[in-house]
């Protein structure tokens, strides 16, 4: 028991200005990541542009900006995102309306903006999902003893996700839709509004998901593939049955770094959505279980934040926190859900880990507001921490009373 405590005690971080387990769990999922990355699309890359190091020299790029703004980030008080959650919100529907009109097709959905002068397609929902854990908070913040006993005050952030859901269902864009509602949830839940209102509120979801579900027939098609993808392993249930192969072949410790046969033009989008399968493939179980171990340890470290910011009577850091850790754990349970055969496919990318500019610039500011949150909410605690004198300074105070004493 002794023991325990002693590591405890040398493991905790209390007494450092940040969280250094937190800052390892980014950087480590972040290399990871590029790692990843530029194995599972090397045969991909050589056969598009005839550069095997195409889309790992382009993520190495995507990386080091996202740390160079993480690291602007960082110095921008959260105050300053406070004041701004309403024009925050405003942005990202502009943008989420904006692509609808001018964003580029890809797969039959229009997801993505090209700028000009930007050497990568900006994804709406990514940036409309920062935005909206921005507004969140501030509007948590402001309007708590009302959310928790108003049904008014509760359903207005709801309705503005029905908005946005409407957008992103118009892309189409399913997979961004299921993590902001359950964000949007999440939050509602954390501040302390009734489970009542929850009850009532997902039986009403589960139905409209029910009818949108089945209202198109590829829609349709994608939940009879996940039931059953090997009754058409070729055509709606093959990039399942690919990914479930990738599984299958990295048994305990892996294939090798590199050694993946299924991202060679077998399981598509092998370094985007899928990743995940090949990482399994190449380093077996124990290589996915010490990946998940990093998202738990990064969602469970950002709980941490939200807890001791609230504690400390900060309640826009608390509710900022708590929301990214929603947005980040709700995105990788779902894609590796989906990549494991135990969710339809759904579009969307692993935070951190997958390629592509705008997740990994958006995921990166978002591990810079959870740091900030956290630096500040450790120096509000420290203020309010009572000063004891120092020792020398209390040595020489004595030694002047007794002084005094003896001349009395």
């Amino acid at each position: 028991m002794k023991r325990l405590k002693g590591l405890r005690e040398r493991l905790s971080t209390r007494d450092q200005p940040f969280d250094g387990w937190l800052l390892l769990a980014v950087l480590s999922l972040m290399l990871i990541g590029w790692v990843m990355v530029t194995s599972a699309s090397t045969g991909v890359a050589a056969s598009l542009t005839g550069n095997a190091w195409y889309f790992s020299i382009r993520h190495g790029i995507f990386l080091v900006v996202a740390l160079l703004v993480a690291t602007l980030m960082l110095k921008v008080p959260l105050v300053w995102w406070k004041a701004n959650g309403p024009l925050l919100l405003l942005v990202g529907i502009a943008l989420l309306v904006l692509v609808l009109l001018v964003g580029r097709e890809i797969n039959g959905s229009k997801r993505w903006l090209s700028i000009p002068g930007v050497p990568f397609n900006l994804q709406a929902s990514e940036v409309a999902k920062l935005c909206l854990i921005a507004y969140m908070a501030g509007y948590l913040e402001r309007f708590l003893p009302q959310v928790r006993r108003q049904w008014g005050a509760f359903m207005r952030p709801l309705l503005v996700m029905a908005l946005i859901a409407l957008l992103l269902i118009l892309e189409p864009d399913y997979g961004a839709v299921v993590v902001m509602t359950s964000c949007v949830m999440g939050m509602l839940l954390l501040a302390g509004a009734p489970w009542g209102r929850f009850v009532l509120l997902l039986g009403l979801v589960g139905l409209a998901g029910f009818y949108v579900a089945i209202a198109e027939p590829y829609r349709l098609a994608r939940l009879t593939s996940f039931a059953d993808p090997w009754a058409d392993q070729f055509a709606s249930g093959y990039q399942l049955t690919q990914a479930l192969i990738a599984y299958g072949r990295g048994h305990w410790l892996g294939m090798g770094l590199g050694n993946s046969v299924q991202k060679l033009f077998y399981l598509p989008e092998a370094h985007t959505d899928f990743v995940f399968a090949v990482l399994a493939e190449e380093l077996g179980l124990f290589g996915a279980i010490g990946v998940v171990g990093l998202f738990a340890l990064l969602i469970y470290r950002a709980m941490a934040v939200g807890r001791r910011a609230e504690l400390a009577g900060l309640p826009f850091a608390a509710y900022l926190s708590y929301g990214i850790a929603l947005v980040v754990g709700a995105q990788a349970f779902i894609n590796i859900a989906v990549s494991t055969g135990m969710l339809p496919t759904k579009g969307l990318t692993l935070p951190l880990l997958s390629y592509g500019g705008s997740s990994l610039l958006v995921s990166a500011v978002m591990m810079a507001l959870l740091l900030r949150a956290d630096i500040e909410t450790r120096q509000a605690v420290r203020r309010t921490r009572p000063t004891a004198p120092r020792e020398g300074a209390g040595r020489r105070r004595a030694s002047r009373l007794d002084k005094q004493g003896a001349a009395r």
